[in-house]
């Protein structure tokens, strides 16, 4: 045994050893294998093996210890858990002997994890269930879960929106505080803000939108003058009937947007509010925000007013029956419109040819890509995909939605704070293999400044007409930054626009909303509780969430929708490409599969700089927006992924085709 002398020593021992130890603090990132690596707050990432990464879950903050590993490499061991913020996650839940487990869907979560007996809320195998972390691995590697919420079977009708919505951790209902809000107002509440405002009721104002649409949120009209025309654009005021800091308010920050999910879209308001109250419907007043710009000959902007109105819509029109209009035909229901609606629209369509010229010499468009329109069956699966064809009103609606916010951008500019979206262009950690790009296959091009905005819309404009080896353009596209919200005033490069913000969805977006309470305050004095720093981060993190909700349900249901097609090929073009691969996006209906290197004769490099494919051997490339034929070879259901198989592809190099590998 070790005397009193001996304990005391080893005791001081490990306490030398524990202080004299390098620890560093950082954040755990997974990966789609059973390794991971932890983020250094310093700026380096540390190779955690699977042993070590066994006793962590994405996301949570550790403090390391640095080790050699084989061939001089270092990873990590973990030392101490400092903060997990991963909680609840969903799953498949399985029984495998005597062990019930679940298998996590959360991206970086590669392992079952136990549930014991008291925990299972009667759940049977193959249930999706939402759980919660009992126990962190942290100790031995071996956590432990607990159902909190059975979500149901694979195959049971709406399983998919459910699912999303648990692993989304997004709401499905109203708090009671915001359910009895919204039943409180009425009609009566839209007369009672009446007072103190423009009345516009018998002005030619119409909606413009798809047949289905109910949550109609802006109007239009415009009328000539003799420098061009007065464009007015009436945005729905939900601001006027939601008190500040109210529990609707509250909930519509904490949603950030409406999510339009296929079939059934979560809203962001209500829809007493949404739908109703605050829907610019026809043949009833509405509260409204309007801006009144002047519109020059030229396209150019000019003089600019907000306004607080109550209006009467004209009209519901669709953008079907606008083209028509526009395109001359013949038609009972425009036949049926009155004069000033008649007229109006004329204008409007003459305004937005203006506005897009402008734009086109001035700024930068966004390419036309083609969109398909998702209908689903009584169980809530695809059952059709047809195009949606963008026609002349939907450019129409898009001008003079752009010409309204980019007056809403000047003004708070004005003001010296707001809220903005602020786009910076390429993306930093791109900049060399860009200016290699453009080196190799545009010289001209490559003494242009990209990382100022007006070398940024130089650069995109040029490679308009560009021709050159690879599509230039179309990898830049591929390597642009996320557009960003900002409480200061800052390009939106990607528009090609000085500022640039948006307050014309105030029904579906919060960052609308308050603007329109930012611009209220500024010319009426009207209460506002502002955002700081991180609100605003908050916000944006919750809109970039429910875009990931939304395609994730989307991939779901088209995975499941594949699985119809037969293997008759199909024509596409290459959408993006990877090293193991690239995926192809089809003519026919969007959808989008991957065909595997795999699958392929030889072996093929990435060319990070030309996004290209490349045969070690014959030199044989696939890159981006290259034409192939493909046929349909399964679903690779645990990543919802369509996999297909090369049939041709148009040849680059000679203009030959090849036959598939």
């Amino acid at each position: 045994m070790l005397n009193a002398d001996a304990l005391n020593q080893l005791r001081q021992l490990k306490t030398d050893i524990k202080e004299n130890k390098v620890v560093f603090p950082g954040t755990v990132k997974s990966t789609n294998g059973r390794f991971g690596f932890v983020a250094l707050d310093e700026g380096r990432d540390v190779f955690l093996p699977p042993e070590e990464m066994q006793k962590v879950l994405p996301g949570d903050r550790v403090n390391i210890v640095e080790q050699e590993a084989d061939k001089g490499k270092t990873q990590g061991v973990i030392d101490e858990l400092l903060e997990s913020n991963l909680s609840t996650f969903v799953g498949r839940y399985l029984v495998k002997g005597k062990g019930h487990f679940v298998a996590p869907e959360t991206p970086g979560i590669n392992r079952w994890i136990y549930i014991p007996p008291k925990e299972r809320m009667g759940a049977e195998p193959d249930d999706f269930v939402y759980c919660q972390i009992h126990r962190h691995p942290i100790k031995d590697g071996k956590g432990q879960a607990k159902v909190l919420r059975i979500i149901g079977k694979t195959g049971e009708p709406g399983i998919e929106r459910a699912f999303t919505l648990a692993n989304f951790d997004l709401a499905d209902s109203w708090p009671e505080k915001v359910q009895l809000q919204a039943d409180g107002l009425s009609e009566e509440s839209i007369t009672g803000h009446t007072d103190n405002r423009e009345d516009r009721t018998a002005e030619p104002y119409v909606t413009i939108d798809s047949p289905g649409t109910q949550d109609m949120d802006d109007a239009l009209k415009a009328t000539p003058n003799a420098t061009g025309w007065t464009l007015s654009i009436a945005i729905a005021d939900p601001t006027a009937l939601i008190e500040p800091n109210s529990p609707a308010e509250q909930e519509a920050y904490k949603r950030a947007t409406a999510i339009y999910f296929p079939g059934e879209p979560l809203p962001m308001l209500p829809d007493s509010i949404s739908t109703r109250l605050c829907s610019l419907m026809p043949d009833v007043p509405r509260l409204v925000l309007v801006c009144d710009l002047q519109v020059n000959n030229d396209g150019s902007l000019g003089e600019y007013s907000f306004h607080q109105a109550v209006i009467r819509s004209k009209g519901k029109l669709s953008y079907e029956l606008v083209a028509h209009l526009i395109e001359g035909r013949e038609d009972e229901d425009i036949n049926a419109l009155p004069d000033d609606v008649s007229n109006s629209l004329d204008q409007l369509h003459q305004v937005a040819t203006a506005l897009r010229k402008w734009r086109s010499e001035h700024a930068l468009l966004s390419s036309d890509r083609p969109e398909f329109r998702l209908r689903l069956d009584e169980n809530r699966r695809i059952r059709l995909i047809e195009p949606s064809v963008q026609n002349e009103a939907h450019r129409l609606v898009e001008e003079c939605m752009v010409a309204a916010n980019r007056c809403a951008a000047d003004f708070l500019g004005q003001q010296g704070k707001g809220l903005f979206i602020q786009h910076p262009g390429l993306r930093d950690d791109r900049a060399d293999n860009i200016r290699k790009l453009l080196e190799g296959y545009a010289p001209q091009l490559a003494d242009i400044d990209a990382s100022t905005a007006d070398g940024f819309k130089a650069l995109m404009k040029e490679c308009e007409q560009l021709d050159a080896e690879v599509p230039v353009k179309a990898i830049l596209s591929r390597q642009l930054a996320r557009a960003e919200l900002s409480a200061e005033p800052a390009p939106h490069q990607g528009m090609g626009l000085a500022a640039y913000t948006t307050f014309t969805s105030p029904l579906r977006k919060f960052s609308d909303y308050y603007v329109h309470r930012l611009i209220k305050a500024a010319l009426w004095d009207a209460p506002i509780t502002p955002l700081n720093k991180d609100q605003l981060e908050t916000l944006q993190a919750t809109q970039f969430k429910a875009r990931q909700a939304a395609n994730s349900l989307e991939t779901w249901l088209k995975a499941d929708f594949a699985k119809t097609l037969t293997d008759e090929p199909m024509e596409g073009i290459i959408s993006r490409t990877v090293p193991a691969g690239f995926f192809v996006r089809l003519d026919c209906n969007g959808l989008e599969g991957f065909v595997s290197c795999r699958d392929l004769d030889g072996k093929f490099s990435f060319d990070p700089i030309t996004l290209r494919l490349v045969h070690n051997k014959n030199g044989r490339i696939f890159q981006i927006e290259q034409r192939v034929t493909v046929s349909f070879v399964g679903v690779d259901d645990e990543r919802r992924q369509i996999n297909f198989k090369l049939v041709k592809a148009e040849e680059i190099t000679t203009g030959q085709n090849n036959e598939g590998g």
